[in-house]
């Protein structure tokens, strides 16, 4: 039975290894997959899944406001698809989300998901809101802060090196602009602030 699988972290946790890495597993067996990434996110090339590791995969898009139930129905009509991957999972609409939870349950595909829980400041991102709410499955990656602990937040940093506490939700960035920190030494990194 399909399932919406939610597999969420912060920033350099190897998520999307962890994606590339299960897809290659369903192709080893003789299954096909397909992998979909955010369209505004080409750091790693335009339609294009990579990891901080040096692998990576071509892959799809998808621009907010796309139809991403009418996409995957399109896509199986030609290929037998095993499984859906989305990589930048924190980018989809909260309509996004429920579409692919309409693909699970109506075109009997599983679609595993990968993302950021939650941005700079603490607060959910809307694709990551509507995934923790609607997701069959949920699975942690972990990462860890520089003192030991479980990573759970993320800071941005400026070009400078100084922490951000205000800006756009949304800044494509690497390890040049994020880092990820467990609660306490976020809470030190953005001055004991509440999240805004």
């Amino acid at each position: 039975m399909a399932k919406l699988y939610f597999h969420y972290s912060t920033m350099n946790a190897g998520k999307s290894t962890s994606l590339l890495q299960a897809s290659h597993n369903y192709r080893e067996g003789g299954m096909a997959t397909y992998l979909i990434t955010a369209q505004f996110d080409n750091r790693a090339g335009q339609a294009r899944i990579a990891s901080r590791i040096g692998i990576g995969e071509d892959a799809d898009t998808f621009a907010p406001g796309e139809d991403l139930f009418a996409k995957i129905k399109a896509q199986l009509a030609s290929t037998a698809i095993a499984c859906t991957f989305i990589d930048e999972a924190q980018f989809l609409t909260k309509a996004q989300v429920w579409q692919l939870a309409r693909a699970v349950d109506d075109l009997n595909v599983p679609i595993m998901c990968y993302g950021l829980r939650v941005d700079f400041q603490g607060n959910l991102f809307p694709g990551s809101a509507a995934l923790l709410a609607w997701a069959d499955e949920m699975r942690e990656v972990r990462t860890i802060c520089h003192c030991g602990k479980k990573a759970t937040m993320v800071v941005r940093k400026g070009p400078d090196g100084v922490v951000l506490r205000d800006g756009d939700q949304v800044q494509i960035g690497g390890n040049e602009s994020y880092a990820s920190l467990c609660r306490r030494h976020w809470r030190q990194a953005v001055g004991d602030g509440s999240p805004a």
